[in-house]
């Protein structure tokens, strides 16, 4: 008898998931009775003390690992100076030198510089460097100083991956998913996914950098950036002085700054070890829990499980997350006499009686294991997806191992590699999105374009979108490098149409109308009608309503989709469901396919047709004479000039009727005329 995890439908929505994304797009996963495998084959008889947690990497060691190890090659030690060790070969510092001098290109340097760092990058490559490997990998890739080649690219990141470097390792599987050789991303990904799981917190979710979109729509997203700057939130020297003067909240949240590198900060544990021992003598519980996860890991002082164990404990009279870490003492035997299966479930399931995911997700791997449990995949997919449904991203790695392997779930690579992938985009590598976004509000936009091109390169959606954005907004000011110095408007074009279409790829709907455009009026590549239409049938499919016009119009015209009034029809009207604004467009149009059908070879069906020729050549009229500075200013003057005389005109004519009136009412009565009387 099959044995599911729900008997109907189940919808997943994973929120609270991309570091970089989603605020990019929400992830749904739908779960249908074909999706779940037979579970109850899976469970095991074992008694509920058979189990055992030495065998499970969830529930493994806590060590913390420096970013360095778990990102090798990565760009902070240029970006933040004092966050890395120094170079320990000469390649390498070579390698970091050519990094620096790319950086230094992308502000204000210029193409010479570029090709100076193009020149070191390649040696070090040559001489085997995974991590110069990588970073040519990503020249070719975006054809800085070199040809643009994705046979290249690949080849150089295949090989750097192959030496450890996880950005090439994030490049390679983005590749291969988007080839469908999901075979090969599903590995790589579960890789990287493992690897960020293990950075995250025991008792909770580690907060991250919210993915920040520059833009909304065809703007800036000015709202999001004013955030990001602060303006919305409380500044940091405001929160600081507050801390200073003993607010325990303030303390916590500078602790927390200092802890993740948060709000432009560079990490630093000892500060964060200060500022939660201010908040704690304060009774600030969230520092006590920060301070047991401290303790517990190592980080920022001497790994001592039993003062973990304390801290868990005090915080867990007012935080019900802090059971988690309580648990995962008792499953480990850290900090307490031996390990007690019995004790760290009570302790998970009091967490998850009050909804928190971290209990639920433990629960999971309880059963999915049968550590001090019997064995149940059934229950432990329940578990893990509420935990999912909470956001929590060590459910979503769970969901993605199930269908990697088959257990509990239908194996099923291509959701698997989707799962993992979302949580291997909050490893380490993220952090680029920080200096990235730091470095558009600062105005250097040249930088922040190469970190989100790199990003780019890596998988990450929103990197793709705003890439693409800076390109089409700041054109040659985005400092954009191309094979010979700057980049031509054609190597702009091919840039910002390749980060559009990775973007609509991955569910943006308003890369996927640009695409469209791209094609349908032939902007930086051949005019093609049937992409044209595969791209805003995209855009529909995200509910988009100038996605559903543009189909209907192509409908009604028979460009890229048969023609079919019907269909047409059918398209403009969805339109304006899904938006009220579009309904003057909506209604010109249903006015057209009106006039089509019942005067089909009339001359107004063929004025109709002529408007999206007109129409250009009038805006280019518009915009280079009569929007030129010089005749924009004397037609406004001309414009004021006919306002006054038009009124002064109106006044007299307005005067002189008034004049005539007058002595026709004061004219006297003639002596045969008579006031005729009133009716009785």
């Amino acid at each position: 008898m099959r044995s599911f995890c729900y008997p109907l439908l189940v919808v997943i929505a994973l929120l609270l998931l991309l570091p970089l994304s989603t605020l990019a797009r929400p992830f749904v996963l739908v779960l249908t009775p074909e999706d779940l495998s037979d579970a109850g084959a899976q469970s095991s008889d074992s008694a509920a003390d058979g189990g055992d947690a030495s065998d499970w990497d969830e529930f493994g060691d806590s060590d913390t690992k420096p970013d360095d190890e778990l990102d090798p090659g990565s760009w902070r030690p240029i970006l933040d100076p004092d966050s890395g060790p120094e170079p320990a070969t000469e390649d390498e510092a070579v390698y970091y030198s050519g990094v620096a001098k790319v950086i230094a290109a992308a502000s204000s340097g210029g193409p010479r510089v570029m090709e100076e760092a193009a020149s070191e990058i390649e040696a070090a490559a040559t001489a085997g460097n995974p991590h110069a490997q990588s970073a040519l990998g990503f020249l070719y890739e975006m054809g800085m100083t070199k040809e643009r080649g994705k046979a290249k690219a690949f080849m150089y990141h295949y090989f750097a991956a192959d030496g450890g470097n996880t950005q090439s390792k994030m490049a390679l599987a983005y590749t291969y998913s988007r080839q469908d050789m999901h075979d090969k991303a599903v590995v790589l990904y579960a890789e990287l996914a493992e690897i960020a799981v293990n950075s995250f917190l025991i008792s909770k979710d580690s907060p991250v950098m919210e993915p920040v979109r520059l833009h909304n729509g065809a703007e800036e997203n000015k709202d999001a950036l004013r955030k990001s700057r602060g303006e919305e939130d409380e500044d940091f020297q405001i929160l600081e002085y507050q801390a200073q003067k003993g607010n325990a909240a303030a303390m916590y949240k500078i602790g927390i700054f200092y802890y993740f590198g948060l709000r432009g900060l560079r990490r630093d544990r000892a500060k964060a070890l200060s500022w939660f021992l201010k908040a704690v003598e304060k009774g600030e519980p969230k520092s006590m829990e920060l301070l047991g996860e401290m303790y517990a890991r190592g980080a920022g002082v001497e790994r001592n499980y039993t003062k973990a164990l304390e801290w868990l404990t005090l915080a867990s009279q007012r935080l019900f997350s802090a059971y988690n870490g309580m648990g995962y003492l008792y499953v480990k035997g850290y900090g307490v006499e031996k390990k007690n299966y019995t004790k760290a479930k009570e302790y998970f399931e009091k967490a998850a009686d009050h909804d928190e995911a971290g209990g639920h997700y433990n629960l999971g791997v309880m059963y999915l294991k049968g550590v001090g449990v019997k064995r149940d995949v059934k229950r432990a997919c329940n578990y893990f997806i509420m935990a999912a449904k909470e956001g929590q991203p060590k459910a979503f790695y769970q969901l993605a191992k199930m269908f990697h392997t088959g257990v509990g779930l239908k194996k099923d690579l291509r959701m698997a590699t989707a799962l993992y992938k979302l949580v291997a985009e909050r490893g380490p590598w993220s952090s680029l999105s920080r200096w990235a976004l730091e470095s558009y509000l600062k105005g250097d936009v040249g930088k922040a374009f190469l970190l989100y091109s790199r990003m780019a390169e890596l998988g990450y959606e929103v990197a793709q979108s705003n890439a693409a954005w800076i390109l089409d907004k700041y054109g040659e000011r985005s400092m954009c490098i191309g094979e010979s110095g700057f980049c031509t408007d054609a190597e702009r074009l091919q840039c910002v149409h390749s980060l559009w279409w990775q973007a609509s790829e991955q569910g943006n709907e308003h890369a996927a109308l640009l695409i469209g455009d791209a094609y349908y009026y032939g902007r930086g590549t051949e005019r093609d009608f049937d992409r044209a239409a595969k791209a805003y049938m995209h855009a529909k499919s995200q509910s988009n309503a100038q996605g559903m016009f543009n189909l209907g119009y192509m409908h009604e015209h028979g460009q890229g989709l048969p023609f079919d009034l019907h269909l047409a029809k059918r398209y403009y009207d969805e339109a304006l469901q899904h938006d009220s604004s579009a309904k003057l467009a909506v209604t010109l149009a249903l006015m057209s396919l009106w006039v089509r059908k019942n005067y089909a070879s009339s001359f107004l069906v063929d004025m109709i047709d002529s408007l999206p020729e007109v129409y250009p050549k009038v805006e280019a009229w518009v915009q280079n004479v009569i929007m030129e500075e010089g005749n924009a200013t004397i037609l406004t003057l001309f414009s004021c000039l006919l306002t006054v005389l038009y009124l002064r005109e109106r006044q007299r004519r307005h005067a002189a009727a008034a004049a005539a009136a007058a002595p026709e009412a004061a004219q006297p009565l003639l002596p045969n005329e008579h006031i005729p009387a009133g009716p009785h």
